[in-house]
C-alpha cells in the first residue's frame, strides 16, 4: 500500500540520496519542502539548478569555483609555491578557517579507497604532478584526513612526488586520528599546521 502521493514520494527518495540523510529525515525535508510558499519552493529548486550549472573545478587547483580561476588561485599575494593537498573541497574550507595557511590548494576529489572501488585514476593526482612539474613548486603539504584512506593516499602521493626534488610534508597529528578535517577548529588546524613534518 502506497502512504503517499507518488511525487512526495519521490521527492523523499531524492533527499533520501543526500549523504547523511536517512528515511525519516528525507520524509520531513520532503514535507518540509512541500510546506513552502511556491515562490519559496521555486527559489529552492533554482538555487540547485544555478549551482550546479555555474560552479565548476577551478583548472589549476581543482577547486569549485563560478569564476574561470578560483579566487584563491588568481591571488597573487598567496604562494603559489606552496601546495596544500586535501581530499574534498571543503577541507580547503576548514583550513581556510585557520587562517594560518597563505599558500595554494589542490582539491583530490576524493582518497584512495579500494573497499569503495575508488583507485588513483579516479582522483584528481595527475592535475598535482603537473603542477609540480612545472618547477615553481618548492613544498607540498599533505592534509587528507588522518584516516586508513587519507594516510595511504599521502603515502602514494608522496613517493609519486620524491623524483621531483619537492619537499613534502605531512600534518601533524594535531588533527585526531579517525576524525574530519572539516569538524577540526581553528587552533587545532593551526597547530597541525605549524607542526607538520617531512614525509
Amino acid at each position: 500500500m502506497q502512504y503517499f502521493p507518488a511525487a512526495l514520494q519521490e521527492l523523499s527518495d531524492q533527499f533520501a540520496r543526500l549523504p547523511g540523510i536517512g528515511g525519516k529525515t528525507a520524509q520531513r525535508l520532503a514535507f518540509y519542502v512541500l510546506s513552502l510558499p511556491k515562490e519559496e519552493a521555486q527559489s529552492f529548486a533554482d538555487a540547485i539548478v544555478k549551482a550546479k550549472e555555474a560552479v565548476h573545478t577551478c583548472p589549476v587547483c581543482q577547486n569549485l569555483t563560478d569564476r574561470e580561476i578560483c579566487s584563491i588561485c588568481d591571488d597573487d599575494t598567496r604562494d603559489q609555491g606552496l601546495i596544500c593537498v586535501v581530499a574534498e573541497p571543503k577541507d580547503a574550507i576548514a583550513m581556510e578557517r585557520s587562517r594560518e595557511f597563505n599558500g595554494v590548494y589542490h582539491v583530490l576529489h576524493g582518497v584512495i579507497s579500494p573497499l569503495n572501488h575508488v583507485t588513483q585514476d579516479d582522483i584528481r593526482v595527475k592535475e598535482l604532478l603537473r603542477r609540480v612539474g612545472s618547477g615553481t613548486v618548492r613544498e607540498v603539504i599533505m592534509a587528507t584526513n588522518p584516516d586508513t584512506e587519507g594516510e595511504a593516499t599521502a603515502m602514494y602521493i608522496s613517493r609519486l612526488l620524491r623524483p621531483m626534488e619537492v619537499k613534502v610534508t605531512r600534518l601533524a597529528y594535531g588533527v585526531p586520528v579517525g576524525s574530519q578535517l572539516e569538524y577540526a577548529d581553528e587552533v587545532t588546524l593551526s597547530r597541525a599546521l605549524e607542526g607538520r613534518q617531512e614525509m
